[in-house]
């Protein structure tokens, strides 16, 4: 199967999501990224997170994320969610999400989070199974740098290139 390894979404930047100044406030940079992901692994891996938790007892954790903020989202703001799969272990899976104006033009935050493999019977983590490894091997998308920030600027230099063509 041929899978999109780099989708991307719309999303609007609601009010109450927003600071007086009718700034995106930070911690809601997250959950507009997460958001997007959650709907990406379902709508382009059929990966629904919330039902393996329910059926199989099993889904993942956030173990660590990072986040760079470049621009700000502004209230009612149209902007883009693109996602990849940059690193992923028997245990583990990384994602890195980037928020974009809507023409693509400027990188507004750059997201990388860590998702830890988990049972929720036993309360640990978990290996991968050999079917979720093999998804996980085809949209792995990976990437050059060992930063986010060098990863950041790398973004916004290529968005800034992208936007003079």
């Amino acid at each position: 199967m041929k899978y999109n390894k780099q989708p991307i979404s719309k999303a609007i930047i609601r009010f109450q999501d927003c600071d007086p100044f009718g700034h995106l406030n930070n911690s809601k940079y997250l959950d507009y990224m997460i958001n997007a992901r959650e709907d990406h692994l379902i709508h382009e891996y059929d990966l629904n997170i919330f039902k393996m938790a329910r059926h199989e007892g099993k889904s993942w954790v956030v173990g660590h994320s990072e986040i760079v903020y470049m621009k700000p989202a502004l209230v009612m703001e149209e902007v883009k969610i693109q996602s990849r799969l940059i690193e992923f272990a028997d245990r583990y899976v990384k994602a890195e999400m980037v928020m974009l104006d809507k023409e693509e033009e400027q990188v507004k935050a750059v997201l990388w989070s860590k998702f830890v493999h988990y049972d929720l019977k036993t309360l640990r983590s978990r290996p991968h199974e050999e079917e979720l490894m093999s998804i996980l091997n085809e949209i792995h998308t990976p990437i050059e740098e060992a930063s986010l920030e060098q990863r950041a600027r790398k973004l916004a230099e290529t968005q800034v290139l992208a936007a003079k063509v």
